[in-house]
């Protein structure tokens, strides 16, 4: 059987999220809402540390976000990634500035996914519980999110783990307690955890674009560390990581051209030129039939992804793929066309569309560009 058939066989499985989803959606974008209004998100772009860590606690306490798909072992709720999907593409709507991609999708799935017993059970509670913010830190200054452009180093001296390297577009690694750093070990690639406050650690936080969504420079000089798995055994481990962030960030994505939309159609039915309503005009009104087949198109291709992460489908990879290639376009155009139904006012500081074009196109290089993910879902299927 090739490829496509067996995606297309797989895909027949998926019939949509169920009621009880889009109840959850309801609670979880009522505590969105109320969190992380504009006003927040403006002033936690100029706050140093981009989060308010109130928000981070409430996270976790009135509806244990950080430890939703986590085992109930951990402290977790025992949820799947379509679960947690539904709670990305929330907290993409609203452009929210939290820590919360880089603990929960990044991190706590490099733990969950090492192999390593007692690293789950030293840290994944710390994370459910909204008490330890962690990140990956994979990235180097080549900018590549992929295994084999890893240079940083860590090797044993006098028994103790030792790494040196530098890494870039680190997802809040100035704040980040636990670092879960990709480094050599010899010819292949290992996985090891260092406290953010560990010694010969340097950490710069990274004037970007989009400011909602931190990044940081580390510096490692032979900072001590903790083997996470098998030494050389963190291939596997990034593959998956990488896959299931594809897919949480199509769903983000989703959540912020939704949002893109509906703010384009709000202001089309109260704007007026030469005394008629803009949404009137066919120009207007083909943009905004435009930007509603590409934000149901890549919702459909977001939630099946989500779907496949819960599932464990072995399609996972080309789904998350097709998935993260389609969104970033789809949110990129949709973002787009927003400022230009608004016309001059889209493109000053005041309006919040500007936020979600610098979210756009940052997310739309996050693990991997668009042309990389079509590269990759082509080899998949073996076109």
């Amino acid at each position: 059987m090739s490829g496509l058939q067996q995606l297309a066989d797989a895909t027949a499985s998926f019939t949509g999220l169920a009621e009880e989803h889009e109840d959850f959606r309801e609670s979880v974008r009522s505590f969105v809402e109320h969190v992380s209004p504009e006003t927040q998100v403006r002033r936690l772009m100029e706050d140093e540390r981009g989060y308010d860590p109130l928000v981070w606690r409430q996270m976790a306490e009135q509806l244990g976000l950080q430890g939703l798909a986590l085992p109930e072992r951990f402290g977790g709720s025992g949820a799947t990634f379509l679960e947690l999907g539904v709670v990305l593409e929330e907290m993409g709507r609203a452009v929210m500035c939290a820590p919360f991609f880089s603990t929960v999708v990044l991190a706590a799935n490099a733990l969950l996914h090492s192999g390593d017993e007692q690293a789950k059970d030293d840290f994944l509670p710390g994370i459910a519980a909204g008490e330890t913010i962690a990140t990956v830190a994979l990235t180097e200054r080549s900018g590549s999110w992929w295994g084999e452009d890893v240079e940083a180093r860590a090797a044993v001296e006098d028994g103790i783990w030792r790494l040196t390297g530098v890494k870039s577009f680190v997802l809040d690694g100035h704040v980040a307690d636990l670092l879960l750093v990709f480094a050599r070990t010899g010819a292949s690639l290992s996985l090891f955890a260092v406290f953010g406050e560990a010694a010969g650690v340097t950490r710069k936080p990274l004037p970007t674009m989009d400011q909602t969504r931190r990044q940081a420079v580390l510096e490692f000089d032979r900072s001590p560390a903790r083997l996470i798995g098998p030494e050389g055994g963190a291939g596997p481990v990034l593959e998956r990581v990488l896959d299931l962030a594809a897919a949480g960030l199509a769903a983000e994505q989703v959540g912020g051209a939704q949002r893109c939309l509906e703010m384009a159609v709000e202001y089309a039915k109260v704007r007026s030129q030469f005394g008629r309503l803009i949404g009137s005009f066919q120009a207007i009104k083909h943009k905004c039939a435009d930007m509603l087949m590409a934000v149901e198109t890549a919702r459909s291709a977001a939630h099946y992804a989500m779907y496949a992460a819960g599932e464990d489908l072995p399609e996972l990879p080309v789904i998350a793929s097709l998935a993260k290639a389609y969104c970033s376009e789809a949110y990129t155009m949709v973002a787009g066309e927003n400022v230009h139904v608004h016309g001059g006012i889209g493109f000053t500081w005041e309006h919040p569309a500007h936020l979600y074009v610098k979210r756009a196109m940052s997310s739309a290089l996050l693990f991997g560009d668009p042309d990389r993910h079509r590269a990759r879902y082509a080899d998949g299927v073996g076109l």
